[in-house]
């Protein structure tokens, strides 16, 4: 729903949904909605040849170790067609913290990052065997006003103590939308880019900071070892892969961030804190 506004003008946009009561929404925002399902693939005939220029928003299904619904998109996509496929850095595995680049070869750890790397692998084989592009946005943790971990702090879920935390990665959803269009428009033929803005800090540093701007208390710290009872799988997998993404390559689309940092866009959004919020520590 960002990324309609800024395509509606430029191109006429199909966008499908697999629920026939969103149709008037995507309606009012430009789009000329279809109604199909990629878990479906007898529902997809419409799609066949429907567009030349393809963003793939849709993740994986939440289990297996293959992505059935890029296998079932691809088989619809025309020859020649550019496609935009938003992808995860958790392909990259644990990295140890350290400064990764496009290439740097992927390591998923979980199925859920396996499935990720299935997916790209299938949209690089259907543009070799069919003239087509692709560009691949790996994308980190998407924040936006509505998008921040406010429960998580009010409910005083812990975080890592800074000797056992990990590096995370941001992009705001808003700006992630741009690097959308502009991929679509600008991205290299098979080229993959880091969808992440200059943020550099631990995943605690950003609790606190959103704490801070929103004048809640800052989470608990704990060691690994006492963590690992006390939040989800899932969160502790997160918690468990640590990297800094060089974003260097993004600049080849010709996009500028409004948000290159989380600081600047708390500040902007928790007004009544600013004042009193203490200065982002970057880690180096």
């Amino acid at each position: 729903m960002r990324l309609l506004p800024l395509l509606a003008g430029r191109y006429r946009v199909f966008a499908m949904t697999r629920d026939p009561a969103r149709c008037a929404e995507l309606r009012a925002a430009g789009a000329v909605p279809v109604v199909a399902d990629l878990d479906q693939p007898a529902s997809l005939a419409r799609l066949r040849g429907l567009a030349q220029r393809v963003v793939h928003l849709a993740p994986p299904r939440p289990e297996g170790e293959r992505d059935l619904r890029t296998r079932h998109l691809a088989a619809l996509l025309p020859e020649g067609a550019r496609v935009v496929y938003v992808s995860t850095t958790g392909v990259y595995g644990d990295c140890g913290g350290a400064l990764v680049n496009e290439t740097r070869s992927v390591a998923p750890k979980n199925a859920r990052a396996r499935r990720r790397v299935d997916a790209e692998r299938v949209l690089r084989a259907w543009a070799r065997r069919n003239a087509g592009q692709v560009a691949i946005l790996r994308v980190p943790g998407i924040y936006a006003a509505e998008r921040l971990p406010l429960k998580r702090l009010r409910e005083g879920t812990p975080a890592l103590q800074p000797e056992d935390d990990v590096y995370t990665n941001h992009i705001q959803a808003d700006d992630l939308a741009r690097i959308i269009v502009h991929a679509l428009r600008r991205a290299l033929p098979n080229r993959v880019y880091h969808a992440v803005d200059d943020t550099r800090m631990q995943m605690g540093a950003y609790f606190d900071a959103v704490a801070d701007a929103y004048g809640l208390p800052r989470p608990p710290r704990l060691a690994r070892a006492d963590l690992q009872s006390q939040v989800s799988p899932m969160l502790l997998s997160f918690m468990s892969e640590s990297r800094r993404l060089d974003n260097t390559r993004l600049r080849e689309l010709g996009v500028r961030l409004r948000y290159s940092d989380v600081a600047a866009a708390l500040a902007e959004w928790a007004p009544a804190h600013a004042g009193t919020m203490p200065a982002l520590r970057k880690e180096p």
